[in-house]
């Protein structure tokens, strides 16, 4: 049976971090695993990630531009990748994806969450992830975090288009993915990810081993 992940969470919620550590769980469970983010995952998608990313003062983007791009994206991401994955009964890992674009574009550009999630259901054609777990950071320690990132990767000061957003937009953000877990309990796990990356990982295998026992690997 195929198995659809999304981790989420704002800026510095240590997503990448936890889908490393979630991909050998899930190795060791015998599943074939498909690992990969949003926006990317294929050639036109990560040249689309680039555009919505860099900060370029020369290419303005505005907001429901951004918002179709994030969509473009993402429906070259399904058809390439995660709809092939899925239906070779694969488990797919994916750093972000509806939830995302609901919360950022809905709540954090003001374009509406209702509208904004229901250009995602069309784009996905029912494609839904089976868990998703959202990581909980406090906005200020996640960009404190970032910041410290970009210092250790040697790039100090350089940030992306959402990371160089005001405290208010990444308030809104962590506001929009709190309703959405609200809405959908079954689906959404809240981790306090002002934790240390050992007590996230914990929390975060524990909830995937209770899903792993409702979706047995096809014989």
């Amino acid at each position: 049976m195929s198995l659809f992940i999304t981790i989420e969470g704002g800026e510095g919620a240590g997503k990448t971090t936890l889908i490393d550590k979630l991909t050998s769980v899930l190795s060791t469970h015998g599943y074939e695993i498909v690992k990969t983010r949003e926006p990317g995952g294929s050639r036109l998608s990560n040249q689309i990630r680039q555009w919505l990313l860099n900060r370029d003062a020369d290419l303005p983007i505005g907001y429901k531009a951004e918002l179709l791009l994030f969509l473009s994206a993402r429906a070259q991401h399904l058809e390439e990748l995660i709809k092939p994955a899925l239906s070779q009964h694969k488990a797919v890992i994916c750093d972000r994806f509806n939830d995302s674009t609901i919360v950022y574009q809905g709540l954090g550009r003001g374009l509406g969450m209702g509208y904004v999630k229901k250009l995602c259901e069309l784009v996905s054609e029912g494609v839904k992830p089976n868990l998703t777990l959202f990581l909980d950071v406090d906005p200020h320690v996640g960009l404190m975090r970032t910041r410290q990132a970009s210092k250790e990767n040697a790039r100090p000061g350089e940030v992306d288009r959402i990371e160089a957003e005001r405290i208010d937009f990444h308030e809104r953000v962590r506001k929009g993915f709190l309703t959405l877990a609200n809405q959908e309990p079954e689906r959404i796990f809240v981790i306090d990810a002002n934790q240390t990356e050992d007590a996230v990982f914990r929390q975060a295998k524990k909830i995937l081993e209770e899903k792993l026992s409702q979706f047995p690997l096809k014989s």
